[in-house]
């Protein structure tokens, strides 16, 4: 190890000049206390000599194992952190040696784990943005190379489906951008009192087209004269819109959504519930990852994260129940 050796080489100097020190020190204080007597015999000066020589010898050896103790832990640390910075974040180090060093180690293990995650997900991120940005764009290339070569005709039909893919590849990058912002904690909050029933009446009322076109059941329960709460109206209308939009998708023909408005003490809550087809307890433990999708799902996989993060900014709480079969409900709670 590089560093233990640069360690020992300064601590084997600095025993040198201890020792010398000490010898020193030694002949001083026996020639004033007149133990050695100023130009005394050669053998006295022999004896008095190889004391200092020996007790400073003791000394150096302890202090030279108690280095090796603390330089050898020390000096993994340094390895490793070495390793890290090249880019490897698998290496550990042993915990081992004092308290105060396997703290120190524990640490840096615990540092290394982390910075493995993070790497891990910006990976699996990469991939997830390059499959999701691919299915629009090949869509929009082949639709205008088939114009291009005659193969579609250029009529309305095939304008429209066209401006349908843009659109789809608009909301995937605002909805990055929401992402984005909300997990590196630059997400700036416009908190004003809002009256959060209607906000959820509007956003049912954006739905209500689709909704029918499905022929689903889409409405909003909540009773008069619900307190205010201080949020971002925006953000919030964000969340009530992507989750009622999840529910529709997975709602079939016949089903019904339904979204309600309650005081819960202090607090603003709204539930979402559909009658749609449900989740597993395994869906349900990584509904709220990027990307996730259940079977047969269009959408980006990232509305429930941005609800997450958004909900969470605000200093609220989203949680989600489902069952297979019988629906999803999910609960959002938010400080009045």
């Amino acid at each position: 190890m590089r560093f233990f050796r640069r360690f020992a080489f300064t601590a084997l100097a600095v025993l040198a000049v201890g020792i010398v020190g000490t010898v020193s020190l030694v002949w001083t204080v026996a020639t004033r206390l007149g133990i050695v007597a100023p130009g005394a015999s050669p053998g006295a000066a022999v004896f008095v000599f190889g004391g200092g020589l020996l007790g400073a010898a003791a000394t150096a050896l302890v202090l030279l194992g108690a280095m090796r103790r603390v330089g050898r832990p020390l000096g993994a640390v340094m390895d490793a952190a070495g390793r890290v910075a090249d880019g490897d974040y698998s290496v550990r180090v042993a915990e081992q040696g004092a308290p105060l060093l396997r703290a120190l180690a524990r640490a840096f293990n615990t540092m290394t784990e982390r910075l493995e995650s993070h790497d891990r997900q910006r990976r699996d991120l990469m991939a997830d943005l390059s499959h999701e940005l691919r299915t629009p764009v090949t869509v929009l290339q082949g639709k205008l190379e088939g114009l291009l070569d005659g193969v579609y005709p250029r009529d309305d039909d095939q304008l429209h489906a066209l401006v349908e893919e843009t659109g789809v590849l608009a909301r995937l990058i605002e909805d990055l951008r929401t992402l984005a912002l909300s997990e590196s904690g630059a997400l700036k909050l416009q908190r004003e009192p809002t009256d959060v029933a209607d906000l959820a009446r509007d956003v049912v009322e954006g739905f209500a087209a689709p909704a029918r076109a499905a022929r689903v059941s889409l409405a909003v329960e909540a009773p008069a004269g619900l307190p205010s709460a201080d949020v971002d109206p925006v953000r919030i209308r964000q969340v009530m819109a992507n989750l009622v939009s999840n529910a529709l998708r997975h709602t079939p023909d016949g089903g019904s959504v339904v979204v309600r408005v309650a005081a819960a003490g202090r607090t603003i809550r709204i539930d979402v519930r559909d009658t749609g087809s449900g989740m597993t307890p395994d869906e349900v433990a990584h509904a709220f990852d990027r990307f996730h999708k259940g079977p047969g799902s269009r959408g980006s996989g990232l509305g429930l994260t941005i609800a997450r993060n958004l909900v969470v900014a605000h200093g609220g709480d989203i949680h989600v129940s489902s069952e297979v079969g019988k629906g999803t409900a999910v609960a959002v709670t938010l400080p009045g």
